[in-house]
């Protein structure tokens, strides 16, 4: 089996902790960051199958400006996103949908097991098409 490699990108070391363990669990390659300027260069250098990213992160890059520069380059079209959010009342789902694309949107605190289960879902169809 192919282990498909997923960056995920969190300013709290106990989220991008709990996706580390939850999701290596399952067999995919993860690769965690504190800020949005780090996981873009990771994704430009090697683009994953999928990206989780925090809405705020305080220093510098936060996930709405990622998702930002991510889809403004026409070589992640199809890569999909997970925002993780505590914000989940002031942001609205279908203009993050419309607007960048976000395939789901998932309020703090969440489930790692749900979490997964998403993540799955998303992948799996690009197992599909290889």
């Amino acid at each position: 089996m192919t282990k498909y490699r997923i960056v995920a990108c969190d300013d709290h070391a106990h989220i991008t902790c709990t996706l580390d363990m939850s999701l290596r669990r399952l067999g995919y390659d993860i690769e965690t960051y504190p800020c949005g300027e780090l996981a873009l260069e990771a994704v430009r250098r090697e683009p994953p199958a999928l990206l989780i990213t925090d809405c705020q992160m305080p220093n510098g890059m936060n996930g709405l400006e990622l998702c930002r520069k991510i889809r403004s380059d026409g070589r992640f079209d199809g890569m999909p996103i997970i925002m993780l959010t505590s914000k989940g009342y002031e942001l609205s789902e279908e203009i993050l949908k419309r607007d960048l694309h976000i395939a789901a949107m998932i309020g703090k605190p969440f489930s790692p097991r749900d979490l997964a289960r998403l993540v799955e879902t998303l992948i799996i169809p690009q197992l599909a098409s290889v």
